[in-house]
């Protein structure tokens, strides 16, 4: 039997913006962890500096421009064409799928809208997550607080659900190691959060939720914001590895990488100085990590 993987991506994470990469401020010790455990990338590349085109590069494997969704920096709700990732397309699920493993999602899919895209369409058997590139914290919009945005899904069918969004994907993730184990059957699960990506709201900042009226903005948040929801996404990532620990260790898979370059909303220590979309060396490069039997146990992959 293969065995279990874990994937976890980050979103917008800075260079230097995790303790085993240098940061000095504050500390990330599960994510670290991952490193100390195992193999650490410093000269490792994302393909793309944004959402869409990086993540069908990591789904497919493949160069993302051979597909014309890979071809939008980044895939926009506006765009008059329908466009995502073709459901005939081999993916690491569907390929994994295939081969007898249980898929799940939790997180940022960004590929295309339904009815004709999404994570059931391209090999995942289950979904929580958000389908668009941008989602509020709190209300789970990629709208105002005012606006009908909810973008919050189980599977094909939008819900509604009280918490913080990197909590909520953390909880999700780590029933779904505890589901899985118990089949017996080995398993890919793919958490996807959206941190440290803006809009800029730590776990306590609902008020400022309510308060922005464009989620790209440039009128919030602080270092201590940044820092704070990092910080968030480590502590899930350590309560997905605790679960991982209690039930199937020794024969799982857990990487850890950013889906793109850091924003540069807010410039942090060893973050590029340069937009978002552009591919500047110190914005494309990534750091990553593995760990466990035969060095790749564990794997942590970030942003350079």
């Amino acid at each position: 039997m293969g065995p279990n993987i874990l994937f976890i991506l980050a979103d917008d994470l800075g260079y230097a913006d995790l303790s085993c990469y240098g940061r000095r401020d504050f500390t990330t010790p599960n994510i670290d962890r991952i490193a100390a455990d195992g193999m650490r990338f410093t000269q490792a590349y994302a393909n793309s500096a944004v959402c869409t085109a990086s993540r069908v590069a990591l789904i497919t494997g493949r160069y993302q421009y051979r597909l014309a969704v890979g071809l939008e920096e980044p895939l926009s709700s506006r765009m008059p064409r329908k466009l995502g990732l073709p459901p005939d397309h081999p993916t690491l699920p569907s390929i994994l799928k295939q081969a007898g493993y249980q898929t799940a999602l939790v997180g940022k899919w960004h590929m295309g809208s339904l009815p004709d895209f999404g994570p059931l369409q391209s090999g995942y058997d289950h979904f929580y997550g958000f389908r668009a590139g941008v989602l509020d914290y709190f209300t789970h919009k990629y709208g105002p607080p005012s606006s009908d945005t909810e973008d919050l899904w189980e599977d094909d069918v939008k819900i509604r659900q009280k918490g913080y969004l990197t909590d909520l994907l953390g909880s999700r993730a780590v029933e779904i190691v505890h589901t899985y184990a118990k089949s017996g059957q080995p398993f890919l699960v793919s958490l996807h959060f959206s941190a440290p990506h803006w809009p800029w709201e730590a776990p306590g900042d609902e008020a400022e939720a309510h308060r922005l009226e464009n989620l790209f903005h440039f009128d919030g948040g602080s270092q201590r914001t940044y820092r704070r929801t990092i910080q968030q996404m480590d502590l899930q990532v350590g309560r997905v590895l605790q679960a991982l620990d209690a039930k199937l260790s020794p024969r799982t898979r857990s990487s850890f990488s950013p889906a793109t370059m850091a924003a540069s909303g807010i410039p942090t220590p060893g973050r590029s100085p340069a937009v978002k979309p552009s591919c500047w060396r110190v914005g494309c490069g990534s750091r990553r990590r593995s760990a466990g039997p035969a060095a790749f146990h564990r794997t942590a992959f970030r942003s350079r």
